[in-house]
């Protein structure tokens, strides 16, 4: 008999930690997992799947223009917000029941409440405690918010999904992906948007071409960009809107502000500080290649670790840390080469080195990129237009990233990810006939050198 009650307790059924508690699960270990809000966590109730269906019902607008190049006649075109904030949420219901059934079927115990560590084998859930052989925390993360006078006033990258009525204005401060694409979503849906940042360019982790080439795309788009500003108060007017005063004197007024500045390991109260498990500054838990803390019995994995805070690379975690727990050790995780894509407008593709981390890094590599109107608005008349962008090293050829703008560049890069991963070279690339017409040949027909970075000579 063991001297716990389950093999495995997991804090948190987020994608790591509902992956984690069915592989362990079906390797007959006895697993519990508790959740606090709801199943699946941020990708599937705040996150990646709500936020994609918003990404499709903003896009029509542009649809509906671009059919009359093709002889479709659209009438006068309205959207009703309450609808799609309900049929998102009958979806995400769905999801949560079909995350709820796996883990059921798999014979974990799923206990909801918020659970808090107790000591190094024991959690407590509502008052009621239960032992562990080991602990796995994939808490995840929640979005946080600056001391900005009149702070209450604002909504958070997780409230936006919820919001009863959609707003006629709205500005959004940041420039990370968040940000980015909830501008494209807002300005679709006919709202007037801002965006609001510190700084001098959008999207600062991706390649600096990328970043740029988009923020174009979106101010041609009708996207209000305010760079190198900052909100120093918002107040609230007798009529609800919202007046945001920029340190350049500048007043925007809205009807929402949503701010999309950073996110914060969610271990508040979670009772690291009095178990001893190390975090760092920022309350993301450190651990070592096999997902332990400090306290042997402890592990932890996905967004609350500070890896990137993506659901494959959590859920690839997960994988690996069953493995190493109950399985064959075989599996390793890396986290070079992760494709990612931002769902703004157009979207963004991309993995492997940028050029500025190929620069930092000192490698020789020539670069070759192409832009074009895709086929589609030759009869459109949009004027977007796509960007490819393709970094070889240069004395071997081997491919060191693949980054694209334009329409399905998730679904394009994904391919590339493969051959980026596996090491692949510019000739093989060059020998792998395209399939035409389409915007992903592209990337099999770059030809010419464009500039060559760290060029010796």
């Amino acid at each position: 008999m063991s001297a716990y009650d389950y093999d495995l307790f997991v804090i948190g059924a987020g994608s790591g930690g509902v992956r984690a508690s069915r592989m362990a699960a079906g390797k007959g270990k006895t697993v519990a997992v508790a959740e606090e809000r709801y199943l699946g966590g941020t990708c599937v109730n705040v996150g990646c799947v709500p936020k994609k269906l918003m990404v499709y019902a903003s896009h029509f607008a542009e649809d509906f223009h671009d059919a009359a190049g093709f002889g479709w006649q659209v009438g006068e075109c309205t959207h009703d917000w309450p609808t799609l904030i309900a049929n998102k949420d009958k979806e995400i219901a769905r999801l949560n029941g079909i995350y709820q059934n796996l883990l059921e079927s798999a014979g974990v115990e799923i206990i909801n409440g918020r659970a808090r560590l107790v000591d190094a084998h024991t959690v407590e859930v509502a008052g009621k405690q239960y032992t562990a052989e080991k602990i796995l925390l994939t808490v995840g993360c929640t979005p946080i918010l600056p001391a900005v006078p009149g702070i209450e006033h604002c909504i958070n990258s997780d409230q936006v999904f919820y919001l009863p009525e959609k707003p006629e204005r709205v500005v959004i401060v940041g420039a990370g992906y968040i940000a980015v694409e909830f501008a494209g979503i807002f300005n679709g849906l006919g709202c007037e948007t801002h965006i609001v940042y510190r700084g001098d360019r959008l999207l600062r982790n991706f390649d600096r071409a990328i970043g740029a080439f988009v923020s174009a795309e979106m101010e041609k788009k009708g996207i209000h960009i305010h760079y190198l500003a900052e909100i120093e108060s918002i107040e609230r007017d007798s009529k609800g809107t919202l007046a945001c005063a920029l340190n350049d004197g500048k007043v925007l007024h809205a009807d929402q502000v949503m701010y999309a500045t950073g996110r914060r390991a969610l271990t508040e109260d979670l009772g690291l500080a009095e178990v001893g498990v190390a975090s760092r500054e920022n309350q993301s838990i450190i651990v070592n290649d096999d997902f332990q803390t400090n306290i042997p019995s402890i592990y932890a994995l996905g967004d609350v670790i500070g890896t990137p805070e993506l659901t494959p690379v959590a859920l690839a975690q997960a994988m690996v840390f069953v493995d190493h727990q109950y399985g064959e050790k075989q599996r390793s995780m890396s986290y070079d080469a992760i494709p990612t894509a931002v769902f703004c407008q157009p979207n963004i593709g991309s993995v492997g080195l940028s050029e500025e981390q190929v620069h930092s890094q000192g490698i020789v590599a020539d670069v070759y990129t192409s832009e074009f109107r895709h086929l589609k608005h030759t009869l459109s008349g949009n004027s977007e237009r796509v960007l490819m962008k393709m970094l070889v090293r240069q004395d071997n050829q081997q491919l060191l990233g693949v980054h694209m703008v334009g329409p399905d560049a998730g679904e394009i890069i994904q391919g590339f990810a493969v051959a980026v991963k596996a090491g692949l070279t510019k000739q093989q690339v060059d020998e792998t006939i395209g399939i035409h017409p389409t915007a992903a040949e592209e990337l099999v027909t770059l030809r010419e050198i464009k500039y060559r970075v760290n060029n010796p000579g």
